[in-house]
């Protein structure tokens, strides 16, 4: 009870695994036993007495039954806590049509990618809110340094990147399906960053899983021979 108590979390009592009858007469039965103070304390935490999450947080909150137990239990035990992340990957076109942008052979390097083997670490599990796309121009393509140093900026004015579509799979099941690039194109909502696409419907990626992301072009005619993608995966993510 404790850690009900204590929890920064807005639904502590789905994170302690206390859901349905059986546990809420359990729950009722210790509250009632407790010193005025305490019980006070922990009713403020399950009926969320206190402002509610926003952004992707709140969004991660909702998920919180899809969490495997040992995320739930390191997030109980205050081992994990939640964290603004963006999980990225930078891939040249180099000529294809299709550019895998998270692959099992990634080797996690700054600049390049933060994740390895194209999955999430042990104990980290996100929230993906929003999903970004950028394009630019590297020096060349056959050199990391090059890549590393590119300046990205909107695909709005590449016409065969905002023609073409992209999927996004965890674990082999879709979160986006076959979508057009142009939800990607920024220009004008000064609102909104830079080839960012927020997503209506916020799925969550758990740790160890394959993610798969491509980039699917009709045709490459006026893309740059050293054009670099990039592809970031925003939200809420567990850390250590």
């Amino acid at each position: 009870m404790g850690k009900i108590a204590d929890s920064e979390y807005s639904n502590a009592a789905e994170l302690f695994g206390l859901e349905g009858d059986e546990a809420g007469e359990e729950l009722l039965g210790a509250i009632k036993k407790m010193p005025l103070l305490k019980r006070a304390k922990i009713l403020k935490n399950l009926f969320k007495l206190s402002p509610g999450s926003k952004g992707s947080r709140a969004e991660m909150e909702k998920f919180m039954v899809e969490l495997p137990d040992h995320i739930k239990q390191g997030l109980g035990s205050n081992k994990l806590k939640f964290a603004d992340h963006t999980v990225y990957s930078i891939k040249a076109v180099n000529g294809a049509k299709t550019i895998k942008m998270f692959e099992p052979q990634d080797v996690k390097e700054v600049g390049l990618t933060n994740i390895s083997n194209g999955r999430l670490p042990k104990n980290s599990a996100l929230l993906v809110s929003g999903i970004f796309l950028l394009q630019g121009v590297a020096a060349t393509i056959t050199s990391k340094d090059d890549i590393k140093s590119t300046i990205f900026s909107g695909i709005d004015t590449v016409g065969a990147l905002t023609t073409g579509e992209f999927t996004l799979k965890a674990n082999k099941k879709s979160i986006v399906d076959s979508t057009s690039n142009n939800v990607f194109k920024t220009s004008g909502y000064n609102a909104v960053p830079v080839g960012f696409y927020k997503l209506s419907n916020p799925r969550l990626i758990q740790d160890d899983v394959d993610i798969e992301m491509e980039i699917d072009l009709g045709t490459i005619a006026g893309i740059n021979a050293n054009t670099v993608l990039y592809v970031g995966l925003y939200g809420t993510v567990t850390i250590p």
